[in-house]
């Protein structure tokens, strides 16, 4: 894949994440009676529900930063990690929300291919 089509790719997963993200935020920040039920049903009051939107939308944020997009990156990936705990803990199905950690290293890769030079040898030619 060139650096165009590597881009391309990078931005359009990017701004799917975001609208993802975002929704996720929202629904969290505006105290979605549905959503504060499920909180409430797996143990999250809604004080701590606003809390885990806030850390979302940070590091949404420093993810559409181009500058800060690594670190954006991490956090939202270990905020995925985060879920995929929380999911296995009251057994519910993990699908999705390894789907989304999937995509998010992707992502990564994507944009900022050079991540990759710490973990993958160069061989001289």
């Amino acid at each position: 894949m060139n650096n165009r089509a590597m881009k391309i790719t990078g931005n359009v997963l990017a701004a799917a994440l975001a609208v993802l993200f975002g929704m996720s935020a929202f629904l969290k920040l505006a105290q979605n009676e549905t959503a504060v039920a499920q909180a409430a049903s797996i143990g999250l009051d809604a004080r701590t529900y606003l809390l885990i939107g806030v850390v979302e939308l940070c590091s949404l944020v420093l993810f559409l930063i181009p500058r800060t997009m690594v670190l954006g990156s991490l956090f939202l990936i270990a905020y995925m990690g985060g879920a995929i705990a929380t999911h296995l803990q009251h057994q519910q199905p993990i699908a999705m929300v390894v789907t989304v950690q999937i995509v998010l290293w992707i992502t990564l890769v994507l944009r900022y291919p050079s991540i990759l030079h710490p973990l993958v040898p160069v061989t001289k030619k």
